[in-house]
């Protein structure tokens, strides 16, 4: 990436910079003062320090993705979830591979990574369902595909997401939409098979139309609403 020489727009005043970078012009004028050959050297400093970082994480990329070609099959599948990105694919292949028969069932890699509800107890009563720390670099991935899963419509998974966060807030349904995620990617490693989504409607026929419609109607009765449904006529 190039960059405008810091030695063509100084020494001299602000004014000179403004000439440089054309897209500030409308943030430019709220600044005032000098930039100094002080100025110019730090940042100098820290456009190197961008690209060195950008140099990395290219040639760090291309060793990642040389290393996955053997396992492209799995990768192509995973990227079918939604919320999971090519580099999300590769983080949970990373972290757990794709051998699912280390785990009986999509439970037990769930609760290995710490993506499952706590249950921890004292004389029978439930003292905290918070997860258990688990694998960190994990759980911040699949916490990142559930934040982008949720904000879908037309998918199961941004439908359970808005089933879940009035009851339980947004960070809670996030979390419960990564665990989602992490129960599909293990039967699609485990049977090496496309991801299927239920559809946005899943809620709503498991429930039944008519449980459904109570269930809504008693939601407007707690806002002080007074509904009535009718079914709508059918038009030859």
């Amino acid at each position: 990436m190039a960059h405008p020489s810091v030695t063509e727009i100084l020494p001299g005043p602000f004014k000179q910079v403004r000439r440089q970078f054309g897209s500030l012009q409308g943030k430019i004028p709220l600044l005032t003062g000098d930039f100094t050959q002080h100025h110019a050297f730090m940042v100098a400093s820290m456009l190197r320090a961008i690209d060195e970082a950008d140099t990395r994480i290219a040639r760090l990329s291309g060793e990642i993705n040389r290393q996955l070609q053997p396992l492209q099959q799995q990768v192509d599948l995973l990227i079918t979830i939604p919320g999971i990105s090519l580099t999300l694919a590769q983080i949970l292949i990373a972290e757990v591979g794709v051998d699912m028969s280390r785990f009986a069932t999509a439970g037990h890699l769930a609760s290995w990574v710490g993506m499952c509800p706590g249950n921890k107890e004292s004389a029978g009563k439930r003292l905290s369902g918070r997860t258990r720390q688990g694998d960190t670099w994990l759980k911040t991935a699949l916490y990142m595909a559930g934040a982008s899963a949720a904000r879908s419509r037309s998918t199961y998974l941004g439908a359970q997401f808005r089933r879940l966060v009035p009851h339980r807030g947004a960070k809670r349904a996030t979390v419960a939409v990564g665990h989602s995620i992490l129960v599909a990617a293990w039967h699609i490693l485990h049977d090496l098979v496309p991801y299927r989504d239920l559809g946005p409607d899943h809620f709503t026929n498991r429930l039944g139309q008519e449980r459904q419609t109570r269930r809504l109607l008693a939601q407007l009765a707690a806002l002080g609403l007074d509904v009535t449904a009718t079914p709508r006529e059918e038009t030859a």
